[in-house]
C-alpha cells in the first residue's frame, strides 16, 4: 500500500541508524492517515555514553494527508 511506504520512507530519511521498519497500524481518518510506524534505532542513552550500542525497539505516529505528505510525526511514549 502506498501510505505504508510513504510512512516508511518518511522515517528512513528523517531517523538516523534505524532499520525494520514496519507499520503496525493504519487509519484512514476523513482526510488523512494515521499510521504507527515500529522502528528499531540506537539505544541514545549507550550511544551518549560511547559504549556499545544495541537497536531498541521505538514507536512513531505518522500523519499523512490525502496526497502522501507527512503532516505530523513524533516519537510515541512507552505508553503509546
Amino acid at each position: 500500500m502506498d501510505v505504508k511506504k510513504a510512512a516508511v520512507a518518511f522515517l528512513k530519511k528523517g531517523i538516523e541508524d534505524c532499520e525494520n521498519i514496519r507499520v503496525v497500524k493504519l487509519e484512514k481518518k476523513e482526510e488523512q492517515w494515521d499510521a504507527v510506524a515500529e522502528v528499531y534505532e540506537d539505544d541514545t542513552f549507550l550511544k551518549a555514553m560511547n559504549l556499545p550500542t544495541k537497536k531498541t525497539r521505538v514507536f512513531y505516529f505518522v500523519q499523512l494527508n490525502n496526497e502522501l505528505e507527512v503532516t505530523a510525526f513524533e516519537r510515541m511514549d512507552d505508553e503509546g
